[in-house]
């Protein structure tokens, strides 16, 4: 029974002296705050994987669009046409091969006779066909022409038919599948360097509206009539 008593004695006492270490260690260790805490129990986050992209050269986007800095479309036509070989400006008719100059003639004599319809054999069908208007022709030619005259019936078409022939004309595209003689001869230059006398010839075709219009765009594009080497009426147009 002492013996008894005296172990529970024991075991009570080592009981108290751990009890009392622990609260010994606790007191000389520094209070966590909840920073400190959760810096100690957070996990560890692994290295973001890298992709290289930082690395890779800067370029700059490219938007696909091929206009020069600084210039516009038509800006760049002007250069276009500035830096173009200007054809020889011809007013002797005998310098045209023979069936140009009798295209040229029967077109002269039809226009002057105030029937337009006399324009039809001209034209031309199918594939020869007269070309018109540039975005392709599903009406009758002749009701075409009509409609783009101001007055209805064709007259002014002829009148302007007519002036254009009576100017000079250029041969362009010479020696090639393409070659033209194309009247009036000012549209192949360059519009607002005209010569004093050729503004005077340019204005028996044009109002000064149309030609400040036309200084804008750097072109003329009014109408214009083309012949082949062969004699075929080929065009008789007006825009670009």
């Amino acid at each position: 029974m002492e013996n008894s008593v005296t172990r529970s004695a024991s075991a009570a006492r080592s009981s108290f002296m751990v009890m009392l270490l622990l609260a010994i260690t606790m007191l000389l260790m520094p209070p966590l705050t909840g920073a400190s805490w959760a810096q100690e129990t957070a996990p560890e986050t692994p290295p973001a994987a890298t992709t290289g992209e930082d690395d890779a050269p800067q370029t700059e986007p490219d938007d696909g669009d091929t206009t020069l800095p600084g210039h516009s479309l038509s800006e760049q036509f002007r250069s276009r046409k500035a830096e173009a070989e200007i054809p020889e400006i011809q007013t002797d008719l005998s310098k045209l091969p023979f069936p140009v100059r009798k295209m040229r003639e029967l077109l002269l004599e039809a226009a002057r006779s105030g029937d337009i319809e006399k324009l039809r054999p001209y034209i031309g069908e199918g594939n020869d066909k007269t070309i018109l208007s540039f975005g392709g022709l599903e009406q009758d030619p002749i009701e075409f022409l009509k409609d783009a005259s101001g007055d209805g019936k064709g007259y002014e078409i002829l009148a302007i038919l007519i002036d254009l022939l009576e100017t000079g004309f250029v041969r362009v595209e010479p020696d090639s599948e393409n070659e033209l003689y194309v009247w009036p001869y000012f549209f192949a230059l360059p519009i607002e360097k005209l010569t004093p006398a050729q503004s005077v010839e340019m204005y028996r075709v044009l109002t000064y509206g149309d030609y400040e219009e036309m200084k804008d765009f750097g072109a003329y594009v009014f109408y214009r009539v083309g012949i082949t080497p062969q004699g075929r009426w080929r065009f008789f147009v007006a825009g670009d």
